[in-house]
């Protein structure tokens, strides 16, 4: 008798769970900006993008579907392990992001302060990803989209000169070395999806470079198999949030991009970015070998993240160029 409403129930909850393990759509980047900018009655400015992207990727972070589910306790959010580390891919190149807003893109020097808004943004950001109750992951994010909601405000009015955004190549450079860095290590855990022999290149190029103690000349990496799907879809998160980004920091940053001649550096970075996004047609993350008879998804991903961390590399030397 208690069965039947039992076995209904987890039915429910697992069409619910599918539900909410879509991920979001694309926003575009221009609308964005513009909306933030007409709620405000103000004028787009410098900076007006690359701030609006990150507040309506966190703002989509916490009211898709299902909300944001990294920190639920109950079925059956606790079952999914998919959309929360997608959730987490969209956190980090946001967290690096409002790091670069706060340490370059605000400041005009080293000794400049820092602005008042990203000092109270950047760190909420960084709040614990689990965290149900006392504070809520939730509110603590929310506080810091308010707070970046404070600094669009002050940085699109004429009357306040204290707010700003410095579209340097310098600090775009400083902003891509981090994205360099991020690309190159998903893209060798999505390549360990098969197991790999590798050579030890930690001291590669420098002779008298030095490490704490010492490894072996051949590390076996492979990424168990319980695993997979979680590195897989925290890259796709990842490349979800950069590929907002980048499109905003093409506005933002036009008139630099263009006189170092690498806006079309910058787009191919953003196409090789969209590939990643492609629909999965299949119910599960395959894991088949490089050359078997069966997918590997995480192979297909890591030459997208591969060929995008490559053309990361050239837009900064372009950039390095005067």
């Amino acid at each position: 008798m208690i069965a039947g409403p039992l076995l209904l129930l987890f039915c429910l909850l697992v069409l619910l769970g599918y539900f909410w393990s879509s991920e979001p759509d694309h926003f575009d980047v221009d609308e964005a900006a513009k909306e933030r900018a007409l709620e405000a009655d103000a004028q787009l400015t410098t900076g007006s993008y690359t701030t609006s992207a990150v507040i309506a990727a966190m703002e989509t972070l916490l009211n898709k579907r299902g909300g944001y589910l990294s920190n639920d306790i109950m079925p059956p959010s606790i079952w999914l392990d998919n959309i929360p580390n997608w959730e987490f891919g969209v956190l980090v190149q946001v967290r690096d992001l409002s790091r670069s807003m706060r340490n370059d893109f605000s400041r005009s020097q080293s000794q400049s302060a820092e602005d008042v808004d990203l000092i109270v943004a950047e760190p909420k950001f960084n709040f614990d990803t689990r965290s149900w109750i006392l504070p809520a992951t939730e509110s603590v994010y929310q506080e810091g989209i308010d707070a970046l909601y404070g600094y669009l405000a002050r940085l699109q009015n004429p009357d306040d000169p204290n707010a700003q955004f410095y579209a340097r190549a310098d600090n775009l450079q400083e902003w891509l070395g981090q994205v360099e860095k991020r690309l190159g290590s998903l893209s060798q855990r999505l390549s360990a999806s098969v197991g790999q022999i590798r050579l030890n290149t930690d001291l590669a190029g420098e002779t008298d470079a030095v490490q704490s103690t010492e490894t072996a000349d051949q590390v076996s990496v492979k990424t168990p198999w319980t695993e997979i799907d979680d590195v897989f879809y925290e890259a796709r998160g990842a490349a979800w949030a950069l590929v907002h980004f980048l499109k905003a920091v093409e506005r933002d940053f036009e008139s630099v991009l263009q006189k170092k001649n690498a806006l079309i550096s910058l787009r191919q970075i953003i196409r090789e970015l969209e590939a990643t996004q492609e629909p999965i047609w299949s119910p599960m993350i395959l894991n088949g070998s490089g050359f078997g008879l069966f997918a590997n998804h995480s192979l297909v991903m890591a030459s997208y993240i591969s060929r995008a961390n490559a053309a990361v590399i050239d837009l900064r030397e372009l950039l390095k160029q005067g």
